[in-house]
């Protein structure tokens, strides 16, 4: 019996021992909490004392920082005093959709009066591009009542209060706006907030409210995801317009360059941002890992200096910047005082593969842009990962990745007005009824900028994603013949003859005649019989569209037309092939086919038979025009050339007003603007087809070709075009297609083309 109750007592005894430890250890952790609490907690990202961190993930494991965990990673790298996240706003709560309805327009205030002192209050160079791009742009209207965005005349870019571009007193400029209403519909472009020492990211000075804000160095935790833009850190001297193209040339792919890795900056000795830069060192090896910084900035960076000042400004000095970035596969972009750097559009633009270490940096256009194709992640906690993360990429990723890189500085990146347009188009796909482009169109050339969504239901429609996506195009062609001439119709004529001949195509589907000269239309009976073709003739006049005539004698209106419209996207093209002609064009029917069936295999180009040339003329320090037979040509005249419709959709809806207006003065030049468009979506040039040099009929006198000032004029036109669009998007070329056994000395009966032997060059 006594032994019965010893046994007893130390069962108890044990198991009391044993809820003390475990029940102790569970409250010991968490005494004030729930466990329900706890669970929660670490489910949201919150970082537990005893959490083990990775020791090594391979690059094929690894994945963007996500939302979640970004603040968990932000938590852990930038403690300290913070603000809250910033109060939801979504553009269902804080954006008036029905503003947007009928068109997307973006109003920008005038600028402010002058002060007492007879001074225009401040604006930097960038904001005043900035304004420009919108004002110059399609989106801008000058009637508030009409406009969807609003742009303030206040420059908001930089809210660094130490800084001289810093603009004062805005939340009172603000209230002045007769259209605030709280930031409603408005957009702010911001690069810099906060100042030292903690560069606060919500700190703007200002409140603003319920307008989208287009910011540089956005953290997920202060970003309203859905609602905001997180835009590139761009500096003062970045370009309006096109800009630089990217460095890396398509067929000039070297698996392995000079350097692995690279980076020099600034590195800062304290203070925010301070810790990844200062142990970068760590990385430095001289041979394929060049990290090198400097401590020499700042008015007081002497006081400040650290015992590795000297020794780092002289490994700083043996290395140009330039030469680093050409010659390095990977470009390190630590963060700075914010997170956001000037490396990353640097590094983009050189074909160096980006490698991020700035946690819980937002990305610029993150909502649309695949990072993952362009870009490499790295974690600041985990800095000496870094080599073996980019040693394990395979040349082939490398590859892909830097071509990625180039497609987004060029379609992008390239300039502060791409950066700004981009913003917009991000807004304007969040619209209820604007239609939302893939992220296959967004993420390969040419990119959401020149892919209209409104054109069709299906991206697969669009030149340039036919072959992509292993789609033909639509089979025959509209053959669209531009009369400006207008001379009598009879069988003798040249425009009679031309039809005649489209007619006995085989691939032709309908003949369209856009009739823009003087003399009124040829009754029906004076036209050529087209059997089973459809003939349209629309009289064109002043307005966009002309008025649609059939072929009795009725007029447009008495407005004189504008030459651009021979680009109109009538509807009554229904294929995807458009055959521009001239009325005075002399082709054969097997010149025709020819030239259709070359066009089916290069469906984003212009192909056809006149041939030009452009030039850079070093004694008028400017472009030059010419119609000289040379070894090399850049522009296919659409006087005789096949095209996709969607460039007639995206000259008269996507080309500058500017440009158009250009055209419309000089009654001339439209189509070298048309092979500036082509070439600009696609770089690439046109295709010549055979070695034709004339295609005109001479004995029309009236030709403007005759007119010894017309050369002149398209010299005019052709700088004004490189101006507007920011670089010479002209592509030389030297070649030229030619059918089978084309001039071989065999039987002219074993030939397809038979006639083209026939046509003299």
């Amino acid at each position: 019996m006594q032994a019965k109750k010893r046994y007893i007592l130390v069962f108890v005894s044990c198991a009391f021992l044993a809820y003390c430890y475990f029940g102790g250890y569970r409250l010991k952790v968490a005494p004030h909490r729930p466990r329900r609490a706890q669970h929660e907690s670490a489910k949201d990202g919150g970082v537990q004392p005893y959490a083990q961190l990775p020791s090594f993930m391979g690059y094929e494991q690894r994945q963007p920082l996500t939302n979640e965990s970004t603040v968990a990673v932000a938590t852990v790298a930038a403690p300290g005093k913070r603000k809250p996240p910033v109060a939801a706003c979504r553009m269902e709560t804080c954006f008036d959709f029905t503003k947007c309805y009928d068109q997307f327009l973006v109003y920008v205030y005038p600028p402010e009066p002058l002060n007492s002192l007879g001074a225009a209050p401040p604006s930097s160079p960038n904001y005043q591009k900035i304004l420009t791009a919108i004002q110059e742009s399609r989106y801008h209207t000058s009637d508030p009542a009409a406009a969807c965005l609003f742009v303030l005349g206040i420059d908001t870019l930089d809210r660094d209060s130490l800084s001289e571009d810093y603009v004062r007193n805005v939340p009172s400029r603000l209230a002045r706006l007769p259209h605030w209403n709280n930031g409603r519909n408005h957009i702010i472009f911001n690069l810099y907030s906060g100042t030292w020492p903690d560069y606060a990211e919500h700190s703007l000075g200002f409140d603003a409210g319920e307008a989208i804000l287009a910011k540089a160095s956005m953290s997920v935790l202060q970003m309203r995801h859905g609602f905001d833009v997180s835009i590139p850190l761009f500096h003062k001297q970045f370009p309006l317009r096109a800009g630089a193209t990217g460095s890396v040339q398509s067929n000039n792919f070297p698996a392995n360059k000079k350097y692995l890795l690279a980076f020099k900056g600034k590195r800062y000795v304290h203070g925010i941002g301070s810790e990844t830069r200062n142990s970068l060192f760590h990385l430095h090896n001289g041979r394929d890992m060049v990290m090198v910084t400097t401590c020499k900035h700042g008015k007081s960076w002497r006081e400040l200096q650290d015992n590795r000042c000297d020794e780092d400004n002289r490994e700083y000095d043996r290395y140009d910047y330039g030469t680093l970035l050409q010659n390095s596969t990977f470009c390190l972009v630590p963060r700075g005082r914010r997170l956001g750097s000037f490396r990353f559009l640097e590094a983009l633009q050189a074909g160096c593969i980006p490698v991020l270490l700035s946690n819980a940096w937002v990305l610029p256009f993150e909502s649309k842009i695949d990072w993952k194709q362009a870009a490499i992640w790295a974690d600041e906690r985990l800095l000496l990962q870094v080599p073996d993360i980019v040693r394990s990429i395979s040349a082939e990723r490398i590859f892909a990745l830097r071509q990625q890189t180039q497609v987004l500085w060029e379609r992008y990146f390239g300039s502060i007005e791409k950066i700004v347009f981009t913003t917009f188009e991000i807004i304007r796909e969040r619209l209820p009824d604007y239609p939302v482009r893939s992220s296959l169109v967004w993420n390969s050339a040419p990119g959401a900028l020149l892919t209209l969504p409104t054109f069709a239901d299906s991206s697969r429609f669009m030149p340039f994603l036919l072959n992509a996506m292993g789609v033909e195009p639509r089979h025959n062609y509209t053959a669209v013949i531009y009369v400006q001439i207008g001379a009598a119709l009879g069988p003798n004529a040249a425009l009679y003859k031309l039809v005649r001949t489209i007619t006995k195509s085989q691939f032709v589907d309908r003949i369209l005649i856009l009739w823009a000269a003087d003399r009124p239309l040829p009754l029906k009976k004076r036209w050529p019989p087209t059997y089973h073709i459809p003939l349209h003739v629309i009289a064109l006049g002043g307005s966009s569209r002309g008025a649609a005539a059939s072929p009795t004698g009725q007029t447009g209106p008495e407005a004189r037309p504008s030459i651009s419209q021979r680009f109109l996207p009538y509807e009554e093209i229904q294929t995807d092939a458009v055959l521009s002609l001239d009325e005075d064009a002399i082709l054969n029917t097997d010149e025709l086919d020819f030239a259709y069936t070359v066009w089916r295999d290069f469906p984003e180009r212009i192909v056809g038979y006149p041939a030009r040339a452009h030039f850079w003329d070093d004694s008028k320090n400017a472009w030059g025009y010419t119609s000289k037979w040379t070894n090399y040509y850049s522009i296919v005249l659409t006087g005789a050339a096949f095209y996709h419709r969607y460039y007639n959709y995206l000259y008269t809806n996507w080309l500058s007003l500017l440009l158009l207006k250009t055209v419309q003065q000089s009654s001339n030049c439209e189509d070298i603007l048309m092979n500036l468009l082509v070439s600009h979506v696609t770089r690439k040039p046109p295709i010549k087809v055979t070695q034709r040099k004339g295609y005109k009929d001479h004995e029309t006198a009236r030709s403007p070709w005759n007119d010894p000032d017309h050369f002149i004029q398209r010299q005019s036109c052709l700088n004004t075009f490189a101006a507007v669009f920011g670089y010479m998007p002209l592509i030389r070329s030297n070649l030229r297609m030619d059918p089978m056994l084309y001039r071989d000395p065999v039987s002219n009966l074993r030939k397809k083309y038979r006639q083209i032997e026939l046509v003299g060059s």
